[in-house]
């Protein structure tokens, strides 16, 4: 070994010698490193956060995440039963505002992709009702009784609640081009089910 390097290994021997620890083992001895200050205040400062979270959430009454969680999904539902409320009411202007040849094509899309499979194509019937005819099962042959059917269905008959998955735009679009079926009597249409309806 060198004499630079002798010397090198003597001034780090010396400013280690006050981190040497007491025991050593084979003439091997360990350096006691402590750990950065910044690291240690971390540290700690989790520990006092664990006690005070344990405190307030174990002894002082502490919403848990799941009581949070159940008052969130009531605020949520509170505004979903009131947007129901608001929109889910048959409204005549509204209804006038989309009884229009343009609203009419819309709600065709909206027949052709949710309503076709039961009413099949020209609304005369396959599992729902013909719709069609004068004899109506659900509704009365009105737009305010057709919507009220599409919004709120009936599990009695088969019919999907629609007012969980269409806006109420899409259901006055779709009850519009509904009532173009009204007394076209399909040749091919499913036969009579209801009551008729003689206006």
């Amino acid at each position: 070994m060198s004499e630079s390097s002798k010397t090198e290994q003597l001034h780090v021997e010396a400013d280690e010698k006050h981190l040497l620890l007491d025991h050593n083992y084979d003439g091997i001895q360990e350096l006691n490193h402590p750990l950065p200050s910044w690291w240690n205040t971390l540290f700690y400062v989790g520990i006092i956060f664990a006690i005070c979270y344990a405190i307030y959430y174990e002894l002082l009454g502490g919403k848990s995440l799941r009581a949070e969680f159940k008052e969130d999904f009531a605020k949520v539902k509170a505004v979903q039963d009131e947007y129901k409320r608001l929109n889910g009411s048959f409204d005549p202007n509204q209804y006038a505002m989309y009884a229009t040849p343009e609203s009419v094509k819309a709600g065709e899309v909206v027949y052709v992709e949710n309503c076709h499979q039961c009413h099949l194509e020209g609304g005369r019937g396959d599992i729902g009702p013909n719709l069609t005819d004068k004899y109506w099962l659900l509704a009365k042959g009105t737009p305010q009784t057709v919507f009220d059917v599409v919004y709120k269905g009936s599990e009695e008959n088969g019919m999907p609640v629609w007012g969980d998955v269409l806006s109420a735009e899409d259901i006055y679009r779709v009850v519009s081009y509904v009532m173009t079926f009204k007394n076209t009597n399909h040749p091919e249409g499913k036969a009579p089910q209801g009551e008729p309806i003689d206006e």
